[in-house]
């Protein structure tokens, strides 16, 4: 089950430090000493003491490891740290990864009479499950048709495409959730989806994540505002 993060930690290139970690209200915002700038959700719970007092001013690799706290704001502060790492215009460039215009992540693949899963509450365009026969859609919060998160072990093994959260990263449940969607092709989706190509094949089949394009402008608009943070990157998909 540790794998997903060991895969993650490990591709991590030695010699970068991390400079700054940014909170704010949403999300979080980590830079390294190379200048590249990642994001993950703001994920919430401190009863746990956290394992590194501060990740600034630390080698990355091992500040990468704050992604396996069960301090909730440290592990938020660890994906970050990852993402900085791997969510980088030039990483992009040398994959040969374009920006999709219309971020529909399921481009290329049979969705007509499929069974969708979207883990977590997803704001998709209605193309992405075009001819879909049955949307079900799990989220933590209590939203009005949304399914519990407790019914992904029941719904996902019968689901043909599956979409996954990348915020599930942080709270440890991504690793349960790829293993119940083996059945499935399964796409990790959003701004804290981190772009290691070394996870296909590992029960993911696609990546969808987000590129900061102006980290001072992130910067200023996280620290005081919420929502949706696509006006201030670019979208990939792997």
């Amino acid at each position: 089950m540790k794998e997903y993060y060991k895969i993650l930690i490990d591709g991590i290139g030695k010699g970068l430090t991390v400079t700054e970690i940014v909170r704010g209200l949403s999300w979080i915002g980590a830079e390294l000493s190379d200048g590249s700038f990642g994001i993950a959700m703001n994920t919430e719970g401190s009863s746990i003491d956290r394992r590194f007092p501060t990740l600034v001013g630390m080698d990355a690799r091992l500040a990468a490891e704050a992604v396996m706290s069960w301090n909730m704001e440290e592990a938020s502060e660890g994906m970050a740290v990852i993402n900085a790492f791997y969510n980088t215009e030039k990483k992009m460039r040398e994959l040969d990864c374009e920006a999709p215009y219309d971020r529909i992540c399921t481009r290329g693949y049979e969705t007509e009479g499929k069974a969708f899963a979207f883990v977590g509450h997803l704001r998709m365009p209605e193309e992405t499950v075009k001819g879909a026969k049955q949307v079900y859609i799990m989220e933590r919060r209590d939203i009005k048709g949304d399914y519990p998160d407790a019914a992904c072990e029941y719904i996902l093994p019968e689901c043909d495409i599956v979409l996954i959260t990348g915020s599930a990263s942080v709270n440890k449940t991504m690793p349960r959730l790829i293993e119940l969607s083996e059945k499935a092709k399964t796409i990790l989706i959003g701004p804290t989806v981190p772009m290691c190509p070394a996870l296909i094949g590992h029960g993911v089949q696609r990546l969808s994540g987000m590129v900061v394009r102006d980290k001072e402008e992130f910067k200023k608009w996280m620290v005081s505002s919420s929502g949706n943070p696509y006006p201030y990157g670019y979208t990939f998909m792997i």
